[in-house]
């Protein structure tokens, strides 16, 4: 049991939920919630650390036939899962100062950050991207990873100034999906638009000079959307490499989308085409 805040575990998860720098150092992310333990591959959880009042009240009764089939069946796997992983108990308070949300459910993970490549990516069949650069916003960031999976997207490629993808915002923002789409950061976006090139994909940046709208456009091949800044959108070097430039239709006095709006729309487009092609439409 864990009873100080001035523990030495305690000090090191106050650490890396709020510095990005010691998440990298460590390769760490957290990740609250009984959800987010739930889904959370196996092998990549590192440390494990619940309240008393979690553990008294998702766990005890498990066997017990008062807790009904389904919750108990639902107490015994999350036991279970516990007890493969190995857990620490802390107490409530202390809880509550490792916590990065204002009313802990009582259970964080912490896992190891995971590690893709482009060229395991760029095998998958008929691929499709997100590009993102500098996009600031933790929310944005999130809402893309959980919009990207539903989508079926191959993977979200960043650049190197985007918002840190585990922070512990992006984290809840992204519903898991976090542990499902893969992603890599990059310092030299331009090259790995090239490369993407080099590998028959064709590339699409939502842009205000774009011509022609979005759904003029087939993504049925290989595929990746460009999307930037929240605020200024893509750098003008990084638009100028895009094979095509598209547009969304506004109404309105509105110039632009959210960016994870915009993304989204680009996103299920292309899943669109696509599940029409394999119904033979």
């Amino acid at each position: 049991m864990i009873t100080s805040m001035v523990n030495k575990k305690v000090k090191q998860v106050v650490l890396w939920q709020t510095r990005a720098r010691e998440r990298r150092k460590d390769g760490v992310f957290l990740a609250e919630g009984l959800k987010m333990f739930e889904e959370a591959p196996e092998s990549w959880i590192r440390e494990v650390y619940v309240s008393e009042g979690f553990l008294k009240k998702e766990t005890e009764g498990a066997s017990s036939p008062a807790a009904g089939e389904e919750t108990g069946t639902g107490k015994r796997k999350l036991r279970n899962k516990l007890e493969r992983v190995g857990y620490e108990t802390v107490r409530e308070e202390v809880f509550a100062k490792m916590s990065d949300t204002l009313t802990p459910q009582g259970i964080l993970t912490v896992l190891g950050q995971p590690q893709y490549q482009l060229e395991e990516l760029l095998k998958e069949e008929n691929p499709l991207f997100l590009v993102v650069e500098n996009l600031q916003d933790p929310g944005n960031l999130g809402t893309i990873m959980r919009t990207g999976e539903g989508a079926g997207v191959t993977g979200v490629i960043m650049s190197s100034d985007t918002v840190d993808l585990f922070n512990p915002k992006t984290i809840r923002g992204t519903m898991g999906s976090v542990y499902r789409v893969p992603f890599l950061y990059t310092e030299d976006l331009g090259a790995v638009i090239g490369r993407l090139h080099e590998a028959g994909v064709t590339t699409y940046a939502a842009h205000l000079q774009g011509k022609n709208y979005y759904d003029g456009y087939s993504y049925r091949r290989p595929t990746a959307f460009l999307i930037g800044n929240e605020g200024n959108g893509l750098r003008e070097e990084t638009a100028r490499l895009a094979r095509h430039y598209l547009k969304i239709p506004m109404e309105g006095g509105l110039e632009s989308l959210n960016a994870a709006m915009a993304a989204g729309l680009l996103m299920y487009e292309a899943h669109r085409q696509r599940h029409l092609e394999k119904e033979g439409s």
